[in-house]
């Protein structure tokens, strides 16, 4: 699951995107809410972490200003404010949850578990063919089989379930798994589903994963 972080001080930022990446998220990092709002109308997340004391536009504006393009993304607000109408103020500009920094960093995680378990984002398992993927859990099987997936390769064939049945470029699948300020190689999307081949499909004589030349991959049952 791909998460937006806006966060302006960077030692904070840097603490939370490790945790959450070694936790099998993607993560982008805005340090300013006029960045985080670019980033929120124009790539798909499952979830909006802001923290309130942003420059330029203040996490609450910010939420305001992403509900009012009809996104419906749970967010969370982050604040050093413990105070009872800076709450007030944040969940009325529509956010979902609040937590006071400092934080205990497994409390942060079960309140972004709890958000993205939410019926919304369908985060019950997802199945295709034998193979079961648990988003929660971080878990997948074929036949019962458990399948050991680095986190990246988690992330692709979760993305890929979800899209059952589409065609995905391989610039909409770079989009969705990897950060915006990651520098990679131009066929690292061609590398990961290659991996992906060899652990899902490779024993199993029914293939999910198929290259749709010229346009990308699809992840079917034939």
């Amino acid at each position: 699951m791909k998460i937006l972080l806006v966060e302006d001080e960077k030692k904070v930022a840097d603490f939370i995107k490790k945790g959450l990446t070694e936790e099998f998220y993607t993560v982008d990092a805005a340090p300013d809410g006029e960045e985080g709002l670019f980033m929120a109308e124009n790539s798909e997340y499952d979830l909006m972490i802001l923290d309130i004391m942003l420059p330029d536009i203040n996490g609450i504006e910010l939420c305001t200003k992403i509900r009012s393009t009809n996104i419906k993304t749970p967010i969370m607000m982050l604040t050093a404010v413990d105070a009872t109408e800076s709450k007030v103020k944040g969940l009325d500009s529509g956010a979902d949850d609040y937590l006071t920094k400092p934080f205990v960093f497994d409390e942060f995680l079960a309140r972004v578990r709890s958000l993205l378990r939410r019926p919304s984002l369908a985060a019950d398992l997802l199945k295709a063919a034998d193979v079961v993927l648990d988003p929660v859990k971080h878990e997948v099987l074929r036949g019962g089989r458990k399948i050991d997936l680095t986190w990246k390769e988690f992330a692709l064939l979760e993305y890929m379930m979800r899209n059952r049945g589409r065609i995905l470029s391989r610039t909409k699948i770079f989009e969705n798994i990897w950060s915006y300020d990651i520098e990679t190689s131009s066929n690292i999307v061609d590398v990961y589903i290659s991996y992906l081949r060899d652990k899902i499909d490779k024993r199993h004589s029914q293939k999910l994963i198929h290259t749709i030349r010229g346009a990308g991959y699809i992840l079917k049952e034939q």
